[in-house]
């Protein structure tokens, strides 16, 4: 039977976050577990797969930086260092007209790794915060937005650029080649 539930774990596990719907009980799964010590001083395991850890709908990136999601968040932010010439070329693209929704799972292993990276890279090119939309997702791609599906969502972390309100580009799960280097293809109008 734990050869059978640890096969399972890893299908799952390798399908990444294009998995629509949770199979395995929480009771069994161990999938990158963060841990945290609360106000008594005992640890407890977070299971991002629990409806009650999910940013769900529009939501205020600061609450990425509160428990449950502070471990993985502030890691990720503080543990990438963007390439320094990617970004210059990123700062001498002229940005007055984009805008930016990342549409993104709390549950997702990807969005919990590239999400950091890339609001470290819109902060060091000092993007406003108010041009940039937050959505977040259940494990089966949906969203309390009105007219999301449009959006189309296979993936998460979707990262969508826009000039003029037109969408310039998308970074679909994991960048091409790093995430500034897919930004500046997108806002320099090189991406096919």
């Amino acid at each position: 039977m734990k050869n059978l539930v640890f096969l399972f774990a890893s299908i799952i596990f390798l399908s990444g976050c294009r998995s629509s719907k949770p199979v395995i009980p929480s009771e069994n799964r161990s999938e990158f577990p963060v841990v945290f010590g609360e106000a008594q001083g005992t640890e407890k395991e977070i299971d991002y797969h629990d409806q009650t850890t999910m940013l769900l709908g529009y939501f205020n990136p600061a609450m990425l930086r509160q428990p449950p999601h502070t471990a993985w968040f502030v890691e990720g932010y503080d543990d990438y260092f963007p390439e320094t010439d990617v970004v210059n070329r990123l700062l001498d693209i002229p940005m007055d007209d984009v805008t930016i929704k990342i549409v993104m799972g709390t549950w997702c292993p990807d969005s919990r790794r590239e999400v950091p990276r890339f609001v470290k890279i819109l902060d060091m090119i000092r993007f406003p915060a108010e041009k940039i939309t937050f959505v977040g997702v259940d494990m089966d791609k949906r969203s309390p937005v009105g007219k999301f599906e449009e959006l189309k969502i296979e993936r998460v972390p979707t990262i969508i650029f826009y000039k003029k309100n037109i969408e310039a580009g998308r970074i679909i799960e994991v960048p091409q080649s790093s995430l500034e280097q897919d930004m500046v293809k997108i806002l320099s109008g090189m991406n096919n």
